[in-house]
Order: structure tokens, then C-alpha cells, then sequence
């Protein structure tokens, strides 16, 4: 089955094969009715990785529609701001927009919840609790009333890199006064530890980390951090994220549009966005790679994250989840919903994909992956 045809039946689901292939055409054209829409993203186009995410995703409903359902996409800038995206779509200038809800967390810090938290779940334990647990059920309860939106998944980078800095860091003392483009909760754990955070939207980091405005800077991973050069400007490249072991984003939709969507728009929209948040990954996990070794051989210096530091900052981040549960009952909600389902995965994964993966890094290094002959 071919990908315009798969579309198609999400958006005909519920009418059964044969009867819509019984239909006249002037049935069909009235239950495909024609809407326009316009989707913001929180990315400029250089961030393909993200940003063509939702351009794939609108094309998709768009064939499978047969152009009925035109969603059309611009890029952070063009409507409005990237870190304006949601509030566009909660207002009604768009009808939707792409984004990563840790963006928000200054109007309530539990919109992390719907992209990452520190030390939380990684990406195959966020879809798992998204789809199959009560994390969507418990975002969208939050989301409806925090801004008037309805979200879908609609991608995951993976785990991410900790960062690029102008000099070392070695402890915890290394850290203090330095100035970091940072998102979400991890910048109020990153304060804590005696950094300076910043929020800057993804098209005016590299300016901002060339003329020393900041000294450092998390984004993404390899892939989008070699093509916005911070290796040119801050050499010291340093792993893990631990804020984000799996940063989601999402489609967000403007709820009263998506009342009156008919429901196999509602459908195809849902299984785009599905599509969409798998596809993601997969990219990631395909381009990361290649592009970490050519980040090192143009003289990026990797260098793991301390364990004083990784402590200190848990230690930080279990603080802040104390005294924010203890005084915000959405994110309280969410935080316990989590870490509930954090403490069972983490027991499995260490079972058998950490056991598989564990001997596989070993082999690797042996060099007994190699292909012989």
C-alpha cells in the first residue's frame, strides 16, 4: 500500500471500502468539504529537520484529501515569532501551529511535560506513555484550558547534546556566571547550578553566541548543530542533555477549529501527525551520526558532562519538582503521572535494550562490526 493511499483511508474512516466506492462524486466533494488552513512553526527553514516534519505532515492530508484539506506552513518569522506560535493558534491567527511546549513553561512550567523534563523519559518512553499511557489525555486536559488547543505528537529529536561552550567545564564551579541559551525547566535547573539562562529562538542563537552575548548553548544534536556552525565560535561539545532525553514537539491545534473539523479531517490530521512524529526520529537517528564524526574532524572537542555536574543538577531538578508539585496542580498531575511510568520503563529498558545495546557498543569498539570482505 502506497502512502497516498493509506491517507486516504484514515480520512475515509468509518465509511467502509465498499460504500465509498459506492458514492457519487457529489457525495464525496461534500463530505471532503473544502477548508484552507495556516500552521506556524516555532523553526526557520534552516532547521529542516523540524521544520520539513510539518511541511511532510500538511502535504500528506493534502493528498490524501485530494487538495480539500490545504494546510499551508510557514516558517518561524513570517506570522509571527517562533516562541509566539502557540499563542497564535490559541488566539486564532492560525489555525494550528508546530512547536515544542517547554517553550511556555513562563506561563505555567507544565508545559515541559508535552516536549521534556530533566532526568524524565527518553523518546521511545515518551510515545509510549503519550499513546499508551494518560500522558495526551492529561496534556490535552491542560492544554484546553491553559490556551484553548487540541495537540497531537508530531516529532521527537531523540536525546540531545549537552552543549557547546566557549571554554571547559569541568565542575560545577566552571558553570557559575556563564551566560546559555537554554529551554523549558532545564534553565531554571541550570540557575541553580550558577548559569545565566537564556531563551532565544532557534534563528538567532549563532549571532548571539558569535558577538558573546551568550557563552554557550544547547540546541538540538548533531546534525542541526553543524549546520548552524556553534562548532566555529564554541569548540567544547558536551554530552548528554540530561534535560532532554527525548525532546518531543507538537501539532497544536485551535480548539474551536478543531470542534467544528469533520471527523475524518480530525483523522487524517491525527495520523499525519503520527506519521510525522515517527518519521522525525528516524531522521535524526539517521543523520546524527555522520555528522558527529565530521563535527569532530573540523575540530569540535567532545567531552562527556562530570558527574558532579549530572548530581548537582538532579539534585537541583528533584527541588524544583518538590516545590513545584507542592504549589501547581497541573504540573503535580503530569509529574506524578511520569515518573510513575519513568520508574517501571527504566526497569525494563535496563532488561533488554540496555543488555542488547550494551554488548553491541562493545562489539563496535572491538571493531567486530565491521564488514568483512
Amino acid at each position: 500500500m502506497d502512502r497516498r493511499s493509506f491517507f486516504k483511508q484514515a480520512g475515509t474512516a468509518g465509511l467502509g471500502a465498499a460504500a465509498a466506492s459506492s458514492l457519487a462524486a457529489p457525495a464525496l466533494a461534500q463530505s471532503n468539504p473544502k477548508i484552507n488552513w495556516r500552521m506556524t512553526s516555532s523553526f526557520p527553514k534552516s532547521i529542516d529537520s523540524i521544520f520539513n516534519t510539518s511541511v511532510e505532515m500538511t502535504k500528506r492530508i493534502r493528498e490524501a484529501s485530494d487538495g480539500n484539506f490545504d494546510i499551508q506552513v510557514f516558517a518561524a518569522g513570517e506570522i509571527v515569532p517562533g516562541l509566539e506560535a502557540l499563542d497564535a493558534a490559541s488566539n486564532g491567527t492560525v489555525e494550528l501551529c508546530h512547536t515544542a511546549p517547554y517553550y511556555y513553561v513562563g506561563k505555567n512550567p507544565a508545559y515541559a511535560f508535552g516536549t521534556a523534563v530533566p532526568f524524565g523519559l527518553n523518546a521511545r518512553q515518551e510515545n509510549a506513555w503519550f499513546y499508551q499511557g494518560d500522558g495526551m489525555t492529561l496534556l490535552n486536559d491542560f492544554f484546553k484550558k491553559e490556551a484553548n488547543v487540541y495537540a497531537m505528537p508530531a516529532g521527537n529529536t531523540g536525546a540531545q547534546m549537552g552543549g557547546w561552550y566557549r571554554k571547559e567545564i569541568k565542575s560545577v564551579d566552571d558553570l557559575k556566571g556563564l551566560k546559555m541559551r537554554i529551554a523549558g525547566l532545564a534553565g531554571q535547573v541550570m540557575e541553580k547550578l550558577g548559569v545565566v539562562p537564556q531563551q532565544i529562538a532557534a534563528g538567532d542563537i549563532y549571532s548571539a553566541l558569535e558577538q558573546g552575548t551568550l557563552d554557550a548553548v544547547e540546541f538540538v544534536g548533531p546534525y542541526d548543530d553543524q549546520k548552524l556552525g556553534f562548532y566555529k565560535v564554541a569548540k567544547y561539545y558536551y554530552y548528554p542533555a540530561f534535560w532532554e532525553g527525548g525532546a518531543a514537539l507538537h501539532t497544536m491545534v485551535n480548539l474551536d477549529k478543531w470542534n467544528d473539523l469533520p471527523d475524518q479531517y480530525k483523522t487524517l490530521l491525527k495520523t499525519a501527525s503520527s506519521a510525522a512524529n515517527s518519521e522525525m526520529l528516524a531522521t535524526y537517528d539517521y543523520r546524527n551520526p555522520p555528522a558527529l564524526k565530521k563535527l569532530v574532524s573540523d575540530g569540535a572537542v567532545l567531552r562527556p558532562m562530570s558527574n558532579d555536574i549530572l548530581n548537582a543538577a538532579f539534585d537541583a531538578a528533584q527541588g524544583i519538582y518538590d516545590d513545584l508539585c507542592a504549589k501547581n496542580a497541573d504540573f503535580k498531575k503530569l509529574y506524578d503521572s511520569m515518573t510513575d511510568f519513568r520508574n517501571e520503563a527504566f526497569l525494563w529498558e535496563q532488561v533488554a535494550q540496555y543488555g542488547f545495546d550494551h554488548f553491541m557498543m562493545i562489539k563496535q569498539r572491538e571493531g567486530a562490526l565491521k564488514v568483512k570482505g
